[in-house]
């Protein structure tokens, strides 16, 4: 799973509190959801995702009490 770094997805970042991953077309939405939260120690509020030229992208908005844009300075997207 890769974190997606693009203008439109800092933007979501910014202003919706929503990371953008990219992960493999045959996980679940639950299996991405635990992951994620295990992974940077955070809680979802709801998840969404797009399959597009065979690559799932995944919208993640977190809860109010997790910045989406604290995990992007601790991985050095912004």
């Amino acid at each position: 799973m890769r974190l997606v770094v693009t203008e439109k997805a800092v933007m979501m970042i910014e202003s919706q509190n929503v990371l953008t991953f990219k992960t493999d077309k045959n996980k679940k939405k639950d299996q991405i959801k635990k992951e994620i939260e295990d992974l940077f120690d955070i809680k979802i509020q709801k998840t969404r995702t797009l399959i597009r030229n065979n690559i799932k992208y995944v919208y993640v908005k977190l809860k109010k009490e997790f910045p989406a844009i604290d995990i992007a300075t601790k991985l050095g997207v912004i």
